[in-house]
Order: structure tokens, then sequence, then C-alpha cells
């Protein structure tokens, strides 16, 4: 399952199927809290052995009733517990109140209090059942300090206290990925070694926070099979309008067929010659800025266009000359000299890296977007907008808007488009997470919009939206360099530019998770020149 649900996405998943009759709620909350616990012990298989110890927090919800059937679950296997309540059980949802009731008769319910907490023998497990998917609101203080002695622990004998969480550790907004708080209120954080999602990963465990407070996220197999309940649009097609998608490569295990990213990548498919590849130009900066793209270009040439031209002012072609083999280079000194130069062949262009911010980008920026390819290819060139390309237009976004069509790509990282859509920016965003801003931008922009970071969001208009997160098995804090996104801008105009490939938003995807890898791959150490030279490697492990 890769998409990334919000909580009213899933909240119809599960009324869906309960009202066609082939489960009852009762039964989905049966399944998650056994398999909530079925999931920690293949965490700890030290768990499943044996007589031990939990604590388990039951909030006022179905989340609570989820905490007391994994409470019966884990009786039934001869542990000790100490089970309580934040709220009245007279206030709990139906199903919630059947199973608090069921565990009633097996062992005592107390009342949520840091108190009693602090007086109960240490666990071995820590179970956070308080709050799921639907919290919008801080934590109440009573609440925080119960959490914060779960996670800092406050027994100082025994081996340590293993943290599992029931969608979410409470105080999480799954739809964000942050933590609500009262303005000028600290944050309450709360984590969990381990999140237990049901049915899918939501958009929360992925944005934002989420990644550093859940841990490690197992999803959990609830039986929700009904035609809605599946994955609507796969990695390589065209996006769902409503549900956003995780850009991750299905797992062996998960018995998908592993042809992506690899059937995005033409040379790994196909034959041709050169033409068939695409011909990728990219514009460079002045004498002493012409680093940054030859980056790109370099990327584009090894993520397998057929040809890459450096376009650079008359006075920078020496120092490029001195640094370019594969890749050519022609002068260009103006836009005019540009709509002489970019003849029908090309399908692809590169514009802002080490470009310069000012009035010649804005006109080159406008000449790029008007390129198409004429009678041979009538439709628009790709075109990927980066660093200084989107910079020169800060004091008038709106001229940039008119001017991009569908296959733009903007490239910003968070304060370039701060510059773009200040109304959207960190600050400014409330309630909205960072998939609902840049849908928005896109809207508005009326083209392809990717805003860099670890959870990576891309968005085209009219709804479709994907993240790429660069946490847990696949973070590469050492791809935080100088020039890391000049070589992602070179590298979606590589892929974009064959005419075989269909879907620019696919294209820019691929692009996102093959730049990753290439940083996993090299290690510790890397900096933006290593980039490039990773990319056959990175090609060889696809068939893997």
């Amino acid at each position: 399952m890769t998409e990334l649900l919000t909580a009213a996405q899933m909240r119809a998943i599960e009324q869906a199927e309960i009202e066609s009759g082939s489960v009852t709620g009762l039964r989905l909350m049966e399944r998650a809290g056994r398999g909530a616990v079925d999931a920690a012990f293949a965490k700890w298989p030290t768990l499943g052995q044996g007589r031990h110890r939990a604590l388990i927090l039951c909030g006022p919800g179905n989340n609570g009733g989820d905490g007391f059937v994994i409470a019966r679950r884990l009786a039934d296997r001869g542990w000790d517990l100490d089970v309580f309540l934040y709220g009245d059980s007279d206030g709990l949802p139906p199903d919630a109140r059947t199973n608090h009731d069921l565990w009633a008769q097996m062992g005592a319910v107390q009342r949520l209090d840091p108190a009693a907490i602090r007086s109960c023998d240490r666990p071995d497990l820590f179970i956070d059942a308080v709050f799921g998917t639907g919290l919008t609101r801080p934590l109440p203080d009573e609440l925080a300090e119960v959490l914060d002695i779960g996670m800092m622990g406050v027994w100082t004998s025994g081996q340590t206290i293993r943290r599992l969480a029931i969608d979410c550790p409470s105080g999480l907004n799954l739809d964000t990925g942050m933590i609500p708080a009262q303005e000028g209120a600290p944050r309450k954080v709360n984590t969990a070694d381990l999140t237990v999602a049901f049915h899918s990963l939501k958009a929360g465990h992925k944005l934002g926070l989420g990644p550093a407070l859940c841990g490690e996220v197992r999803i959990v197999d609830i039986g929700l099979h009904a035609a809605d309940a599946g994955p609507r649009a796969a990695l390589g097609t065209p996006p769902d309008p409503n549900r956003a998608r995780l850009v991750a490569r299905a797992r062996e295990s998960e018995g998908i067929p592993r042809v992506w990213p690899s059937a995005l990548i033409p040379k790994l498919n196909s034959s041709g010659h050169k033409y068939t590849y695409g011909h990728v130009m990219v514009l460079a900066g002045g004498p002493g800025r012409g680093g940054a793209a030859r980056m790109a270009a370099r990327t584009a040439l090894r993520s397998g266009a057929g040809l890459v031209t450096v376009l650079c002012p008359p006075d920078a072609m020496l120092e490029n000359a001195n640094h370019l083999d594969a890749v050519m280079l022609h002068a260009c000194a103006d836009a005019e000299a540009f709509r002489q130069i970019a003849d029908t062949r090309v399908t692809s262009l590169c514009l802002g890296p080490g470009l310069g911010v000012g009035q010649a980008t804005r006109d080159l920026v406008a000449a790029a977007l008007c390129h198409n390819g004429g009678t041979r290819n009538p439709r628009q060139t790709a075109v990927v907008l980066d660093a200084d390309a989107l910079t020169s237009f800060e004091d008038d976004p709106d001229a940039l808007f008119a001017l991009c069509h569908g296959r733009t790509v903007l490239t910003p990282h968070e304060g370039e488009f701060a510059r773009l859509f200040p109304d959207l920016a960190q600050g400014e965003r409330g309630a909205r997470s960072k998939i609902d801003v840049v849908r928005m931008a896109a809207d508005r922009a009326g083209c392809i919009v990717l805003l860099k970071g670890e959870d990576t969001v891309i968005a085209q208009p009219g709804g479709g939206a994907s993240v790429h997160s660069a946490t847990g098995d696949r973070a590469v804090p050492w791809l935080a360099t100088a020039g890391a996104g000049d070589v992602l801008a070179g590298l979606i105009a590589g892929l974009a530019a064959p005419d075989s490939v269909p879907d620019l938003f696919c294209a820019t995807e691929a692009a996102v998770w093959l730049h990753c890898d290439a940083a996993r791959l090299f290690g510790p150490g890397l900096i933006a020149e290593d980039l490039p030279d990773m990319f056959p490697e990175v090609f060889l492990t696809l068939g893997a």
C-alpha cells in the first residue's frame, strides 16, 4: 500500500466497509489490537517468550478500544498489566466501551493519573493507545506529563522500556506530521520505538516530525477489501487527484513486480539513436558561476539523455570548456540568442543553477517556457526551473505563473517557496499540511511544484501529489550539501527529455527517488560533485 491517507479518508474507508455488511467495527477493533501485539512481538521477539509487564494508556475514543484489545491479548499470554483510561468509560464510543467492559472482567481499569503511573512497577512495554488519527489539538497537560513518564522513564533499574504507539504517538497530527500547540506554548513531544499503522500509512507518518516521533512504522492489515480500500494509482501512472502516494520502491516481500522506476528510464528498456533519448539544454551563469549548471548537465547526460548542451555567456566559454567533454557547449548571450540556438530537437531545458538573479534571467525563463518541438513534436518542451530562475521572480510571482505550462517543474526549497508563495510559507500554514500547500501552489502556478526537504512533496494542478521521505533506512543527511538541488534539477530534465516518457509527474517522482538512492550508495562525505557519477551504479541495482 503506497498511499498516504488522511484521517478523513481512513474513516471513510472503514465506514464504507462497515456499511457494506462485510465486517463490524468491533471486529475491526479486534483485528487492530491483535495485529498490534503481533507487530510488537515481530520487532521484539523476546517479548513473545515468557511473562512480561506492560503499561497501557487507553484514550477516550476507538484508539483506547484498541488498547483494551491489546490488554486482553497480552493477559492471555500471562503478562502482568497496568491499564489506565484517560477520560470516563461512559463516554467511550460503543465498540471501545464493549472492549473496555471485556477487559474489566479480566483486570482493573485505573483512572489515568501521573502519581498512580509513577507507582507502577517498571514495564517492559509502554503502550500509547490514547489519541490516534483524529487529534488536531494540543495534548492536555496531565496527559503530556504521563506520556513524558513513559518516554523519559522514572524506573531506574532494568532494561530499556520499549514504547509502542497505536496509530501514532499521541499528540502528533497525522494529517500534517506536526505537533499542535497553543500560540507561545512549548510543543508537547511524545515518541515511540514502534508505531503500528492500520491498513495504510497516513500522511503524518512521513511528513514533518512524524518520522522522528514514530520510530519504525509497521502497517497492520485489518482486512479492509472494499473497492475503494485499495490504492487508486500505482507509481509510474498518473496520480490520483485526491490521494497522495509515497514514492517508494516495492519490497520483494510484497510480491509486487519491481518495474519502478526502471520503466521510466528509456535506455534501460529500449534502443535508438541519441535523439531518441532527447536533447537537454542547461543554461549557465557568467564567469565563476558555471559549476552548478555543469553538475546539472553532467547529471542529465548520466540519466540517459542522448545529448546535453550547456549554454553560457560568451565570456564564460573558456571556463566551461576546461571542464566539459561529453557535454557540449555553446555561447548564448541573451534570450534572443537562446531563441536562435534552441532548435526543435531540444526536448528539455534546465534553468536556474548559477544563472544569476535579475531581468536577464527572467527573459531567458520566458523564452524557455515558449519553446516547443514544432511540427516534429508539438507538445511543450519540458522546463525545469530551480534556484535563480525562481528567485528572479520574487517581486512578481504571478508573472512567472502566467508563463508556466503543464510541462514545467518548479523545484524550490522552503526559502524559494516562501518567495513565490508567501502565504503558503512554513510560518503561514496553520492547520494545512505540506501536501495541502504544495497542491495549492501547483494549482496557482499551473505546473508541477516540487518542494524539497527530507519530506519532499510533489504536486501537479488538479490535486495529484506524492511524498518522498528521506528518513529511516533512506535517511541521507549528507545530501544536505550545496549543489545537491542543482543535480536534482538536471536529473529531472534528463529523465524528461525522451519523447517516449509520457508523464512528467512520474519522471519527477523517479528523479527524487534516484537522487536519494545515489546519495545512499555513496554514503557519508558526499559532496554534490559526487552525485552525477553515482547514477550508473544506481541503475545497475534496479534489476535487483
